[in-house]
Order: C-alpha cells, then sequence, then structure tokens
C-alpha cells in the first residue's frame, strides 16, 4: 500500500484534547480493540492522541536486568510508565509530541510490513511540505527507538515508527517531537538505559548519543505547536474524504470496560516482572 492507495473516506478519531486523564496504555489498548474491530465493520481510522508526561517501552527494553529498578525511577520522577505490544524502542511523551496511527485492513496472508511503514512516511512528509521537502528517512545511530524508517532533518531524528500486526488489521505508530527540545527527550533515554542495562550486552539496547535528537520546531527554527500540526494532518486527511468522527458514532466501538479490561490484559502480559 502506498500513501496513494490510503482507503478514501477513513475515519479520523482526533483524540489530542481529550479532556479526561488516561493511563498511558489507554490508546494502545483502544488501538488494538479498534483493530479487531475491523474485521467485523470498523472502517480504516487515523487516531491522533497525546498524554502529559508518559515513557513507554517496548519489550526488548522491558527484558534488561534492571527494567524494574529504572521502571521505578521513572515514576518517582512523575512519569506514567508501561511497555508497549508493537515493535521498538523506549518513547518519552509529552504534550509537544504527536502520536499520529493508521489503522488499516490487512489482507490475509499478507506478510510485507515495508508498504505500511512507507505509507506512513508518505503521509508525514505530505503534512510536512508547506513547511520543509528536506526530511530525510533512514535509521538515525544515537537516536531512541532507532529504525530503518526513523524521519530526520539534517541527521537529527524527530520522528520513529512502529508497527503492530493483527489478523485481520494493522496500526502503525507514529510519534512526532513537534516542539519543545528533543535533546531533553534523549537525555531521559539515556538515563533510563544507564539505570535499566545492568549486565546486558551493548548490543541489547540503544545507546542515545547526545544531539540525535530534535524537535521539529528545532529542526525547522521556527515556532511550531503540536496543535499546528495536527491541524496540517486534518487538512490533509480531509482533502481525502475523511472526517472526524465522536468514538461512539463508530460501529463496534469499545465501550470503557473493554478496554480497562484491555488495559489490564497488557500490563499482565507485557508489563516488567522485577
Amino acid at each position: 500500500m502506498t500513501h496513494n492507495q490510503l482507503p478514501a473516506n477513513m475515519a479520523i478519531l482526533n483524540r489530542l484534547h481529550d479532556p479526561e486523564p488516561h493511563d498511558i496504555l489507554y490508546a494502545f489498548a483502544l488501538e488494538e480493540l479498534l483493530c479487531r474491530a475491523m474485521g467485523q465493520g470498523m472502517p480504516p481510522i487515523l487516531h491522533l492522541w497525546r498524554h502529559p508526561r508518559a515513557f513507554v517501552m517496548g519489550l526488548r527494553d522491558s527484558r534488561l536486568p534492571l527494567a524494574g529498578a529504572a521502571e521505578r525511577w521513572l515514576r518517582e520522577q512523575g512519569y506514567d510508565t508501561a511497555v508497549r505490544n508493537s515493535g521498538g524502542a523506549a518513547v518519552p511523551l509529552d504534550l509537544n509530541v504527536v502520536n499520529v496511527s493508521l489503522l488499516l485492513p490487512k489482507t490475509p496472508g499478507d506478510i510485507e510490513h515495508r508498504k505500511d511503514f512507507e505509507t506512513m512516511v508518505a503521509l508525514i512528509r505530505e503534512v510536512m511540505l508547506n513547511l520543509t521537502s528536506r526530511i530525510d528517512q533512514g535509521e538515525v545511530i544515537g537516536s531512541f527507538c532507532p529504525g530503518e524508517f526513523d524521519l530526520s532533518i539534517d541527521g537529527r531524528k524527530f520522528c520513529g515508527i512502529a508497527q503492530r500486526r493483527q489478523q485481520h488489521a494493522i496500526s502503525v505508530q507514529a510519534f512526532v517531537i513537534v516542539a519543545g527540545a528533543g535533546e531533553e527527550k534523549g537525555a531521559l533515554a539515556r538515563e533510563f538505559y544507564t539505570r535499566a542495562a545492568g549486565s546486558a550486552a551493548a548490543e541489547d539496547y540503544p545507546h542515545v548519543a547526545p544531539g540525535s535528537m530534535a524537535s521539529l520546531a528545532e529542526c525547522l527554527r521556527q515556532p511550531l505547536s503540536a496543535e499546528q500540526f495536527a491541524q496540517q494532518v486534518l487538512a490533509i486527511m480531509r482533502s481525502r474524504g475523511s472526517r472526524e468522527w465522536d468514538g461512539s458514532e463508530l460501529p463496534g466501538y469499545p465501550n470503557r470496560a473493554s478496554i480497562t479490561a484491555m488495559i489490564e490484559l497488557m500490563k499482565q502480559r507485557y508489563g516488567i516482572k522485577a
């Protein structure tokens, strides 16, 4: 699937200004349930969300020898913490980070994941086209949550992309650092790994280097807010026939009890045990 092959008339679920405080796993649990419902009539969805202060770990991070102690330290600093079930490594989140997810139907037997990453890359490029065309794709050595589909400007990463694949649907998840100081997030990730690594081999976790992360505002050297970025995402999607939906309007949208149950299941299944 290329960006031009994004399903027409996608539902937009804009939770950027959700007034209720939620567990950091709320968004991941919601997407898990929405993807499960996609084989039963749920339309393709673009999901926008953010969290005021969180640190989301990947599965490999959670297995580091001292991950439990590092997580407790993060919580003492006021961070909501969780281990997500999609790919990738640790990512700090705040209100300057916009999370963009594409929840798309999956053809039975489809095991080619690159095209779905490329769909997200193309969407982010289009969203940013009125500001810059200098977005590079490729792993940024020394960044947190490094991967082949990192997006950067002048060698500094502002966006990472992960993916979760189910039987009937996929969730392609991008975090976009829109504003604020990217170096502060890099320093937090570096401190986490310093505390969590213990006796782990060097290749078992990312080594976050100073200067590898930046916000879009820093890269472009101009003011830019999460709200401005999100509005541009919405404008692009509306131009393709999509519109915003309230969750209750979507067929099969999970109720609060279902989401809470999924959060608890994810904590039991993926949470740090030590």
